[in-house]
């Protein structure tokens, strides 16, 4: 029977104003496994006054002391839940168990990094011409945080913004994905049970009216969202009109880069983690790989077998290696690319449509797909397709690879892979993307920053700079003199 899931405002989980539900559908078999409130404006807004409240009386005036015992607390609790929240993620949006699992104890780690955090927003002394005046330059929370996260790692996102947001002293308004919500509102009740107070951590559901209403609301301080470039603009044009600060990661189409002299076995492995891990959807997907023409044949054959050999099935199963698409609209969106790839002239040299077999007829599973000789003005190199779509692109010197490499309006990750430490060290800055991975691929650290340039978006997640987007300098001038001044000049 499917599970009935509220909505979380003010400390109280209770039903959408108006009772509207949508469903969780489980892309592996297509059933429905949960009804997810649809919050109306009216919801919304009630969850900004109580964000607002919280602030005001309660959050504001925690120590940060407690604010890390509080997110040592559901980092606690994560870790005990961990199996079935991987399992209800999977079952949400299709994702392996193998990488959910693994997504759960890294969300712990994380609340546990930015608990560590919370006492060590400092700020500093200022030294200033001024003898008599003392100058303290200290970090202050923004206030009410609108955290909009994605589908395809719901609490994998979620964790990279919302410790970072409420050890930095905020209180947070989530709204994730329509087509992955469950997850976000099991966080939500984790939170709960640590002892977080009424309104600093909420939970609105729906689609993007509901979005549109949260980062619309003037009562809002500050705007993460994680998702497409198009919803990005939106966004980040009620934000400028609010004049509200935006952190956004809007994926990605990454270059990942392999030499003649890379250790060939490790990159043809790094090549498949970057585009069929989690299926291709990721915004950190290595979906452009370029090849140097003299491995470029053996590369293309040897990731065309590996591709074949890929197990596929129920992603709640530890030997499944790659999963769906998480929805309907994701699958055929991965399918026309797949189309026009065809059309372009590329050469297919694996997969190319639906997955068939055993166990897979009532799921959007899309087969290992690689693409050969591609150019990169085709549309299946130059467009995030968030799927398991390869696109091979030979090139002969390091410059045309990092000419191809930066042709793009992305600029998310990267890889390079190469025993040649000059090469390595010359692309990781001539490479324009935030991350840049050298003899590996995606890899991430709850320390490390995290963050894309160009149409990718901008701001930071993760390490100090993940902490540091949700706070404000605020300058404290405090002068000792005792001397009476003139009022009509200002002290220089």
């Amino acid at each position: 029977m499917a599970h009935t899931y509220q909505l979380f405002i003010d400390g109280k989980w209770r039903d959408a104003a108006d009772g509207a539900t949508m469903p969780a559908i489980n892309p592996y078999n297509q059933e429905v496994h949960a009804q997810v409130p649809i919050a109306t404006t009216a919801d919304v807004e009630e969850a900004v006054q109580a964000a607002r409240r919280a602030f005001a009386t309660t959050w504001s005036k925690t120590t940060p002391g407690e604010r890390a015992r509080l997110l040592n607390k559901v980092a606690d609790l994560l870790d005990a839940d961990a199996d079935r929240m991987a399992v209800l993620e999977t079952t949400d949006n299709g994702k392996v168990i193998r990488e959910t699992g693994s997504q759960m104890g890294y969300a712990a780690r994380i609340f546990r990094y930015y608990a560590a955090w919370a006492d060590k927003l400092h700020g500093d002394v200022v030294p200033l011409d001024q003898k008599d005046t003392l100058d303290l330059a200290i970090r202050v929370p923004y206030g009410v945080v609108a955290c909009v996260t994605a589908w395809n790692s719901p609490v994998a996102i979620l964790t990279n913004t919302l410790p970072a947001a409420l050890a930095a002293g905020n209180c947070v308004i989530v709204k994730p994905s329509e087509h992955a919500s469950t997850t976000t509102l099991e966080m939500a009740r984790l939170c709960e049970a640590a002892g977080f107070p009424a309104g600093v951590v909420q939970v609105v559901t729906g689609a993007g009216e509901v979005g549109a209403a949260l980062t619309g609301s003037k009562g809002i301080d500050k705007i993460s969202f994680t998702g497409s470039p198009g919803v990005g603009r939106m966004i980040g044009s009620v934000a400028g009109g609010n004049l509200k600060p935006v952190t956004m990661e809007l994926g990605g189409k990454s270059p990942n880069i392999v030499f003649d002299d890379a250790d060939f076995d490790r990159a043809l492995v790094g090549a498949l983690a970057g585009i069929f891990g989690a299926t291709g959807q990721t915004c950190i997907a290595g979906s452009r790989l370029l090849v140097q023409r003299g491995i470029y044949d053996r590369m293309v054959e040897g990731l065309a077998k590996r591709a074949a050999q890929i197990v596929m099935g129920d992603p709640r199963l530890p030997e499944t290696e790659m999963g769906t698409a998480a929805n309907e609209p994701q699958f055929n969106k991965i399918l026309s690319f797949i189309d026009a790839a065809k059309g372009d002239g590329a050469r297919l040299v694996a997969g190319g449509g639906r997955a068939d077999g055993p166990g897979l007829d009532k799921g959007f599973f899309i087969q290992p797909t690689i693409f050969a000789d591609v150019r990169n003005d085709m549309k299946v190199a130059a467009e995030e397709i968030f799927g398991p779509v390869l696109s091979i692109i030979p090139f002969t010197e390091e410059e045309e690879a990092v000419q191809i490499a930066n042709d793009t309006p992305y600029g998310l990750a990267s890889g390079v892979w190469s025993e040649n430490i000059g090469r390595c060290l010359r692309l990781t800055r001539a490479i324009q993307s935030g991350v840049v991975w050298v003899n590996t691929y995606r890899v991430a650290a709850p320390q490390a920053p995290f963050g894309g340039m160009k149409d990718s978006g901008y701001g930071r997640v993760r390490g100090e700079a993940g902490i540091l987007e949700f706070t404000q300098t605020k300058n404290v001038f405090i002068d000792f003199s005792g001397d009476k001044r003139d009022p009509f000049s200002m002290k220089f």
